[in-house]
C-alpha cells in the first residue's frame, strides 16, 4: 500500500454553556420524573410481593402472641361447648366461631397444661383413650363426649363431663383417675388428637357411633354392657346407648 497521509479530523467547536444546558434539560427532567415512577412503583409492588418473598427479602409479619391467641381459641371453644350443651336448640356455628386448625394447636402445645377449658379437657381424653388406634376410633370417643355434653344425666361442659365419677371413685373415663401422669407425650399423637377435639367443637364430626353415650375395648365386656343398646364397632372399640335413651 501507499503511505498515505490520513486526513486530519476537523477540530469540534466547544459548545456553549447555555446551547448546553438546552439539550440537557429535557432529559434531566425525564429521568427525574422516571425516578419518581419508579420509587412509587417499587413501593406498590413492594407491599404486593412482601408476603410471598418473606424468605428473600425479610419482610416479615408482625408477630402473634401464641398465649394471646390460645387464649382467644379457648374462648371460641366455650362457645361452641355452650352451644353443643343446648342441643338442636342452639344455631349452628358462625363462621367466626369455628376454630381453625393453627388455633386449636396453639392450644397446650407441650401436653402439659392444666385441665381446665374444653379443648384441652376433650384433646387429653382422646389421646389417653384411642392413641394407637387410629383416626376413626378417636374420632367415636370424641363423639362419645359430645353425645353426653348437656345430655340428660350428664353436666353440661366437657371438663365436668369427663371427670364425671371421680368423686365416687368410679371415673367414667379410666385415664381421668388411674393414677398415672395425665400429660401428653406423643406429640404426633396429641396433635391429632386436637385437631380431632377441634372437630368435635365445630360440630364437623360424623358420628360413627350411632349416638352412643358409652363405649368399652372389645378385649374386655363390663357387666353395665348388658343394660344397653349395642350400637356401633370401631376398631378396638365397641358403643352403646340406652335402651330409653336415658343415662343410667
Amino acid at each position: 500500500m501507499d503511505d498515505q497521509k490520513r486526513p486530519t479530523p476537523k477540530e469540534r467547536r466547544p459548545v456553549p454553556r447555555a446551547a448546553l444546558g438546552r439539550f440537557l434539560q429535557p432529559s434531566i427532567e425525564t429521568g427525574q420524573r422516571r425516578s419518581v415512577l419508579a420509587t412509587r412503583l417499587v413501593r406498590r409492588v413492594g407491599i404486593a410481593v412482601c408476603v410471598p418473598l418473606t424468605a428473600l427479602i425479610g419482610c416479615r409479619p408482625a408477630a402473634v402472641d401464641p398465649v394471646e391467641n390460645a387464649n382467644t381459641t379457648q374462648s371460641k371453644a366455650e362457645i361452641l361447648e355452650q352451644n353443643a350443651a343446648a342441643g338442636g336448640r342452639a344455631a349452628a356455628p358462625s363462621a367466626s366461631q369455628i376454630i381453625k386448625t393453627e388455633e386449636v394447636q396453639a392450644v397446650d402445645p407441650d401436653g402439659t397444661e392444666p385441665l381446665d377449658d374444653a379443648i384441652t379437657c376433650l384433646a387429653r381424653t382422646i389421646y389417653w383413650e384411642a392413641r394407637g388406634e387410629g383416626a376413626p376410633a378417636m374420632e367415636a370417643v370424641a363423639t362419645v363426649v359430645m353425645n353426653r355434653l348437656g345430655h340428660e344425666g350428664f353436666p353440661n361442659t366437657v371438663c365436668a363431663v369427663v371427670m364425671q365419677g371421680r368423686e365416687q371413685g368410679s371415673c367414667q373415663f379410666s385415664w381421668w383417675c388411674d393414677g398415672r401422669p395425665d400429660d401428653a407425650k406423643d406429640d404426633e399423637s396429641y396433635a391429632m388428637a386436637k385437631e380431632i377435639a377441634r372437630e368435635a367443637l365445630n360440630r364437623q364430626l360424623m358420628d360413627r357411633t350411632g349416638g352412643a353415650l358409652y363405649f368399652h375395648q372389645r378385649r374386655s365386656v363390663p357387666p353395665w354392657a348388658k343394660k344397653y343398646i349395642r350400637t356401633a364397632d370401631v376398631a378396638g372399640f365397641v358403643f352403646y346407648k340406652p335402651r330409653q335413651g336415658e343415662a343410667q
